[in-house]
């Protein structure tokens, strides 16, 4: 089992910077880097760096970009203007994708919409937009990643439901990611990941949590944890259990995780950290 690191785990670290990512996560022993947006968006903003500079690292490095993280809230939207500016923002990721040497987009579905629709009618229009999706990132062999949030405001909020998407849209190239906090956040159901099929869960986000209540207004991001803490309340060895049951081959746990705490940590504080205990979580669990 490989390991990759997720930018969310120190985006708001002091002087942060996406290239110092890289030559930390390949010096911690990391395989992949997910690339956050905004972390990418802020760096190209500042000039610290360029997208052709970032690529010719990839194409000399041992570490490799698992995902560009994310294309957020591309779902249910309600006027031709914001379904054209989802379709627009796509056309720059997967240029900036031809670029970093990058494979695979995570899409994050909307939240706090206006409507008041039903999961099927939700579930239409994501299955919709991703096969007009797919006609721009199928010609590139990028694959689609679809991640639900444990949020009750958010439109795909359990793995069900964004596992009922993927199947709906029957593309080899659209999945799902599986992120261990979201999925319990809001008590996703474990005999949909039971007998779900394995090599369709794309990225599996690996973290710990503290033990609030399934769908508390408090139950946030920043409860999250790394992989191992003793505070933590997931089940790890039913995740990896029931990951290698159903035929999971990523071949990589990704660390997410963005806790106030570990911000305040250098920047490679961090990156160290999250390698540690995503170490110990393969060693321990595959």
């Amino acid at each position: 089992m490989k390991i990759g690191f997720n930018e969310g785990c120190d985006r708001y670290c002091e002087g942060h910077s996406v290239l110092r990512d890289l030559e930390l996560c390949e010096q911690y022993g990391f395989d992949f880097i997910d690339i956050q947006s905004e972390c990418l968006d802020r760096d190209l903003a500042a000039g610290k760096v360029t997208l052709e500079q970032l690529g010719e690292w990839f194409r000399t490095h041992r570490l490799k970009m698992l995902s560009y993280n994310a294309l957020c809230f591309f779902n249910m939207k309600q006027t031709e203007a914001e379904k054209t500016a989802v379709m627009a923002e796509l056309d720059e990721i997967v240029r900036r994708c031809g670029i970093l040497g990058c494979r695979m987009i995570v899409v994050v579905p909307s939240k706090d919409i206006a409507v008041h629709a039903t999961r099927g009618e939700i579930r239409a229009d994501a299955v919709a937009v991703l096969k007009e999706m797919l006609k721009k990132t199928q010609p590139h062999g990028i694959k689609l990643s679809l991640e639900f949030c444990g949020v009750p405001g958010m439109t795909i909020n359990r793995f069900e439901d964004a596992y009922a998407v993927v199947q709906e849209v029957g593309s080899p190239l659209v999945g799902v990611t599986l992120d261990q906090y979201h999925f319990h956040a809001m008590a996703s159901g474990w005999d949909a990941l039971e007998k779900a099929d394995g090599k369709k869960i794309f990225i599996w986000h690996l973290n710990d949590m503290e033990d609030v209540p399934c769908g508390a207004a408090y139950n946030t991001d920043e409860k999250r944890l790394w992989p191992g803490d003793a505070r933590g309340c997931l089940d790890h060895k039913r995740y990896a259990d029931t990951l290698k049951k159903i035929g999971f081959d990523g071949g990589c746990c990704t660390v997410e995780v963005f806790r106030p705490d570990y911000y305040r940590l250098s920047q490679e504080e961090n990156v160290r950290a999250a390698a540690e205990s995503a170490k110990a979580h393969v060693a321990k669990y595959w």
